[in-house]
């Protein structure tokens, strides 16, 4: 199979971030494991920077259709893998979230019951967010329109590309070491799920939403398992990340990539002067 190297990588990461973070998010909800949003944002970016150190040297990974998209927009990548990508995203998030349901399956049922709620009706999203997001949680103090719901998911993406492609361009004098970028985008997506995650649920990645909500879908919750009857699924967790990704490529290859590259001419010049001097 063309490109079997790379759906590997891109299955396996995808399935060991989303089975970290939906399973903290499930932790949280049926145990009240976490006291506050920084844990399961740190769950979260662990589970991105474990996901990148065990297959990036498969398929760079990506993780993510909005990364993968955006590095097709941003020249990195030829867009005759991205099918390829995609396909094997989808499907890490749907077997992550297929572990997730079928670890925590008895202990869901004793927490409905426990609370009085049946599987499929509204009340029953307090347990589906485990695996979809939702931008209006009943019970919620957040204030949250479609539009700003829109807005949130791709402000996110945008932030999380944009260091994506400074953390990774050799330009960028000021980037770490490749051995330690991982972390550090790890640290990005928790600094990112802090402040979204209360309006949004911070989903940041199709995928992640899309692949585990199906599981909701099909596992009994039904219409529950998806936030509107007005497209708000759609609109919000899968293309919202993807036009943030997109206007973070953009604005990095066109902004940031030649200012970069300036100012790297500029200190290697200094340097020489410098050198020159020195002898």
């Amino acid at each position: 199979m063309r490109y079997s190297k790379e759906f590997i990588g891109e299955t396996l990461g995808t399935f060991l971030l989303v089975l970290f973070g939906c399973g903290s998010v499930a932790v949280s909800v049926l145990f009240n494991a976490y006291q506050g949003i920084l844990q399961i944002a740190l769950a979260w970016g662990l589970g991105v920077t474990l996901a990148i150190y065990l297959t990036r040297h498969l398929s760079c990974a990506h993780l993510n259709p909005a990364v993968s998209i955006a590095m097709v927009i941003g020249k990195r990548m030829s867009p005759q893998k991205l099918p390829v990508y995609l396909i094997a995203q989808f499907t890490g998030a749907f077997l992550a979230g297929l572990a997730v349901y079928l670890l925590y399956a008895p202990s869901i049922s004793a927490y409905e019951s426990a609370h009085h709620i049946i599987r499929g009706t509204t009340e029953s999203v307090q347990t589906a967010k485990m695996f979809g997001e939702y931008y209006a949680v009943s019970g919620g103090v957040a204030v949250v329109s479609m539009p700003l719901a829109i807005g949130a998911e791709a402000f996110g993406t945008f932030l999380l590309l944009l260091m994506i492609f400074a953390l990774t361009e050799g330009c960028n004098v000021g980037r770490p070491d490749d051995a330690i970028a991982p972390l550090f985008i790890g640290l990005t997506v928790s600094s990112i799920i802090c402040l979204i995650a209360p309006l949004t649920q911070a989903g940041l990645n199709p995928a992640r939403d899309f692949g585990p909500r199906m599981i909701a879908w099909i596992a009994g919750w039904g219409a529950a398992a998806f936030p509107d009857q007005t497209g708000g699924f759609f609109l919000v967790y899968i293309l919202g990340p993807i036009v943030g990704g997109i206007l973070a490529s953009l604005f990095f290859v066109q902004v940031l990539q030649p200012a970069m590259k300036r100012s790297s001419v500029q200190c290697n010049c200094a340097n020489e002067k410098s050198n020159k001097k020195g002898s």
